[in-house]
């Protein structure tokens, strides 16, 4: 009995300990050197650039005035200018009219600019990003979500690291909103704290940032203007962020940093449905990112060593290949095992993650800005094994839909006939 546990665990020790842990050191390790890198904001209180926040609109209704007030109150004593792009502002008429009835109480607000840039024709949230960045006089410039809330000091610790004239783009931290809904969105509150504060985080601090969010990023200027802004297509933050890691080889090395303490606030599908169809499109644009856009530039000689190994590790690996690994490895398990073994070895696993989960999530607590909020999530680890085995089977759907029927065709983020004119 005792030698087909071990056998059986064997099934799944290449993919966890080999590959998985790994990953999960290197953040642990990437934020204890974040902790104590105390040279990070030091002589950087005397730069204030001008900052640009470009905020796409399509429905987001009276929700929009969150928005666009919170940028307003920001506490950063630069010039911020707020440009609210109000996709098909012609059938989206009450978000337009809810951004243009803030303008005149933009006006109270000193070093503040709001201006309102109405798309009478939809063309998607990429053609908004375009259309702002037209338009952005900053030398910062922020792409935004219309529906996301900020911390009154986030452009002050976003704008920190562009001291550095080699940092090309800044990824912000998102928190869910709406986690008291109901568990999906507790859950996946859990998941942000663990997946983008965490691990962003810890993989800023050695260098390897892989993506930078689509509702919440900082990019300098003239790096858009080189890479020729946001391209047509879906998933435009992981595409923009390998086109910028792509600038980075040369003379002149360029970073992408994560900011832990520029803080957005965004709601998540509070129903398990909302939840998963949100994923499909998600994890089905991984693929379609890595492999059908930009396979032939995943080159050392494009990228650099260590930005390619660690881009096939962190990126293509551990979002494309390993659900598919787990998936096939478990399946396999419940295939071969007698109900008597399995149950076992499924039992040794799952406290495997169990006990994973908690010591990301003590690690997470020591660079949280809210641990007194946070640490009542300490109850949801028992449950968050199960919920990661979850999404990680629906990626291996999402990656074989996308595989099979181009389902990123198949888009809420851009009409179809502008999806239909991408290359891809």
């Amino acid at each position: 009995m005792l030698t087909d546990a071990i056998s059986l665990i064997q099934m799944f020790f290449p993919v966890v300990l080999l590959f998985e842990l790994p990953v999960y050191l290197m953040c642990g390790i990437g934020v204890l050197i974040h902790l104590y890198d105390a040279r990070r904001t030091r002589g950087r209180d005397r730069f204030l650039p001008k900052v640009s926040c470009v905020i796409t609109c399509y429905s987001e209704g009276k929700d929009v005035g969150m928005t666009i007030r919170s940028l307003l109150e920001q506490t950063y004593p630069g010039f911020i200018e707020i440009l609210a792009v109000v996709d098909g502002a012609v059938q989206n008429r009450e978000t337009y009219t809810a951004a243009r009835a803030w303008q005149r109480q933009a006006r109270d607000y000193p070093m503040r600019l709001l201006k309102v840039l109405p798309k009478k024709t939809r063309g998607g949230r990429v053609s908004s990003l375009n259309t702002g960045r037209q338009f952005a006089t900053g030398e910062v410039v922020l792409a935004l979500d219309g529906d996301t809330s900020f911390d009154n000091d986030m452009i002050w610790h976003i704008t920190r690291p562009f001291a550095d004239s080699t940092v090309a783009a800044v990824s912000g931290t998102l928190r869910v909103r709406n986690a008291a809904q109901g568990l999906a969105a507790r859950l996946q509150a859990l998941e942000y704290m663990l997946s983008i504060q965490l691990a962003r985080t810890g993989l800023s601090a050695i260098g390897t940032v892989n993506n930078i969010s689509g509702a919440f990023g900082a990019f300098r200027r003239s790096i858009l203007e080189r890479v020729g802004g946001w391209d047509a297509g879906s998933a435009e933050d992981l595409d923009m962020t390998l086109r910028i890691k792509k600038c980075s080889l040369g003379k002149e090395k360029i970073r992408i940093v994560h900011q832990p303490r520029a803080i957005g606030h965004t709601d998540v599908p509070a129903t398990w449905r909302g939840f998963f169809k949100q994923r499909l499109r998600w994890d089905g644009d991984l693929y379609f990112i890595y492999v059908r856009k930009h396979l032939r530039s995943l080159d050392p000689r494009l990228l650099g060593w260590k930005t390619f190994l660690m881009l096939l590790w962190t990126g293509v690996y551990f979002q494309l290949i390993m659900p598919f690994a787990i998936v096939i490895s478990t399946a396999g398990m419940i295939i071969v095992a007698p109900l008597s073994l399995l149950w076992r070895v499924m039992v040794l696993i799952y406290g495997f993650y169990t006990v994973l989960s908690l010591l990301l999530f003590l690690t997470y607590l020591l660079i949280s800005e809210r641990p007194g909020t946070d640490w009542k999530y300490l109850r949801f680890i028992p449950i968050f094994p199960l919920f990661t085995f979850a999404t990680r089977a629906w990626s291996v759907y999402a990656t074989l839909a996308e595989m099979f029927a181009k389902q990123h065709l198949d888009s809420a983020m851009a009409p179809w006939w502008v999806l239909k004119k991408t290359r891809f």
